[in-house]
Parts: structure tokens; sequence; C-alpha cells
């Protein structure tokens, strides 16, 4: 009795940056039964559910120095490998499609030993220790950046760029008081060291503001500032939903460089200034905006050798140099894959079809 859809796992947890690109995929993939593997109380948690059924189990990364935690993490992956194996079998899947972080080894592990294709998509310019250790495991690993492929010397890689919301490939209106002709500068900090960047910005806003400029500045949920600067064209948020838009509309970026972050400035043509988390895993923020820099696309500044009157000026400066922010978006623009989620889901069901019809028996 054959099944009625091809079934495909996916292993997605934690960020925006894992989760986002893998529901892009997935939307794609409308004639696949999809059902999706996460960790307890992520964003998956949240996001999942409404359109695929989530599988729960519990696993962690390798942080730190070997030591006991150390064990326990390797006790607790081979456990993940034997329950995702078994789900794999019993829900009789034909694929596994990961998109990096812990998640992805006992997935990928389970699907290798079951003979499975298995796909991994990397979106940051230095894969992480996971992907690096995992995609020789792998039928095919996509990358986000060229640049990834020289860290891979073992896996069959291949460039498709990073799949993105839908939201960021058509023009999205905004609900913000922009006044038309005012200059827009976003400001994006992110969740996880933004105290710093923050207050660096607060210190620039007066001359920006001067300027005739207008200030989009996500602070973050935890990151609020408790002194308030009053001013109509300096909108401060903890969130914002609609950053397609937002992006769509702004002349600069100054933001962390995450990879998620920098693959929607790279769809929505937005020149940046970049200032890399200074403590993310390997230092990879800077590997990310590097790419970015080296296009002249973005700006790159150590957050570490930066003040807020050099960041001021160099702010200044760019918003009074129209062709250079031009020149910045066009190079920024070029290193986008408008299409990469169609390509990335093109990828896998090639790969699948051709697997599922290699174990079809010969007619007699």
């Amino acid at each position: 009795m054959s099944k009625a859809a091809t079934k495909l796992l996916i292993a997605a947890s934690g960020t925006g940056g894992h989760v986002f690109p893998a529901i892009a995929v997935a939307q794609k993939l409308t004639s696949y039964d999809i059902e999706w593997l996460g960790v307890p109380d992520r964003l998956e948690s949240k996001l999942v559910p409404k359109e695929y059924p989530l599988h729960i189990i519990k696993v962690g990364g390798f942080q730190g120095k070997p030591g006991l935690g150390t064990v326990k993490t390797i006790a607790g992956l081979i456990k993940g490998i034997f329950t995702v194996r078994k789900l794999l079998k019993q829900g009789q899947f034909d694929a596994v499609f990961s998109t990096g972080g812990y998640i992805s080894a006992p997935a990928i592990l389970a699907g290798y030993s079951l003979g499975l294709p298995v796909f991994l998509h990397e979106s940051n310019a230095l894969p992480g220790k996971v992907t690096r250790w995992m995609s020789p495991f792998c039928t095919k690993v996509a990358v986000g950046f060229v640049e990834t492929i020289k860290y891979l010397p073992r896996a069959r890689t291949i460039y498709l760029g990073t799949p993105c919301r839908e939201q960021f490939l058509s023009p999205q209106p905004l609900d913000l008081p922009i006044p038309e002709q005012s200059s827009l500068i976003v400001v994006v900090g992110g969740s996880q060291g933004a105290v710093a960047l923050n207050q660096m910005i607060r210190e620039c806003v007066g001359a920006w503001l001067a300027a005739g400029a207008t200030i989009v500045h996500i602070v973050g949920g935890a990151n609020e500032p408790t002194e308030k600067i009053e001013h109509p064209q300096y909108i401060v948020l903890p969130f914002y939903d609609n950053m397609a838009g937002l992006f769509q509309r702004a002349d600069l970026a100054i933001s962390r460089a995450g990879a998620a972050t920098l693959n929607e400035l790279m769809i929505t043509r937005t020149p940046s200034i970049l200032i890399p988390y200074p403590y993310a895993a390997e230092d990879h923020q800077y590997y990310n905006a590097n790419v970015l820099a080296a296009a002249n696309g973005a700006l790159l500044f150590r957050q570490e050798s930066l003040t807020a009157q050099f960041l001021e000026t160099e702010v200044l400066n760019l918003l009074e140099n129209s062709q250079r922010l031009k020149t910045m978006a066009s190079n920024t623009s070029s290193l986008g894959v408008i299409n990469s989620a169609d390509l990335l889901a093109d990828l896998i069901g090639q790969s699948v079809s051709a697997k599922l019809a290699s174990q079809q028996p010969a007619i007699q």
C-alpha cells in the first residue's frame, strides 16, 4: 500500500535564523506531508504547530570545555538519535531537512543511518560546529554564502542563498509616522548583547535628528531605555512585526550581523553599518558581516573599537552621499538570492524523487 504523499521531517529550532528559512522552504513543498522536530520552549513551539505537527525532543549543544556536561550532552545526543530513528521509521518518512544548530545532529544521524536523503542548510558564512561535523553525512549541504564552501571540504555543497520570509519579497506598507522626504535610519540591536549598541546609538541620535533623519530604533524587549529621548522622528520600539516594510523604506540600517538579518538586508537592497555581536559563537557574526563589507555593500566595525562620535560622523557622511548609498544598495542586493526557497525546495524534491524511483520494483 503506497503513501498518499512524500513525507519530510524538518529539524529546525531555536532562533528565527534557523526556523524562518525552514518555514520558507516548507511553504514551497505544498505536495509534501511535512512534520517538524524541535526542542522545548523555543521559537518553533509558537510558530510551527499552526501549520505542521511538532515533535519535541530534549537535546543540547556542546558548550565550553570537555567535562561532565559533555558526557551528558553525548548521552542526550545518543538518546535523541534513537528517538528520531523510531519517529522516522514509524512515520514512514522519506527524507530529512535541517537548518543547522544542535537539533540537526540527531536528525541527520538518524536519517543517514536509515539510508534516507538528508539535506542541510547553513546560513552563516562560518559554519557552526554541528554543521562541520554533520555535513559529511548529508546528501547535500546548501549554503547561504559562497565563502562557506571552503569550510566544508568533505561535504557535497551547493550555493543557493538563504530562504527569506515571503513578505520580504514584495512591497510592504508601513504604519509608522515617517515623513515622506526624511531619510530613515533603522537600528536593529537584536536580543543578545544589544545594551552596549543601544547606548551608543542614543548618544548619536541628536546629531542625526538635527540632520533631518528619522530613526526607528528596535531595542529588544529586555533592553528598553529607562531614560526617554522625546522627538517625533525618534521612534523606539521593543519589537516590530513588519521588518520587511521597514528595511524596504530604510536608507540605512545599523545592525548586528546575524545571518537571517543580513539576508533580509540583501533581499531588500538596504545599505548597512554592521557591528557584530562580539560574543557570538566562534565570532561567526564577524564572518557574516565581512562578506557584505568585502563587496562594499556595508561598513563593518568592531564594537570594542567603535566610539559614538565616530559612528555619528560615519552615518552623517553616508546620509550626505546618496550616490554612495545607491552603490552600497546595489552591491548588497547582488549577494541575495531572491528565489532561494524555490531552489532549495527543488533540490529536495528532485533528490527525493530520484531516491524513491530507484526503490521502485522493476516492471516485469
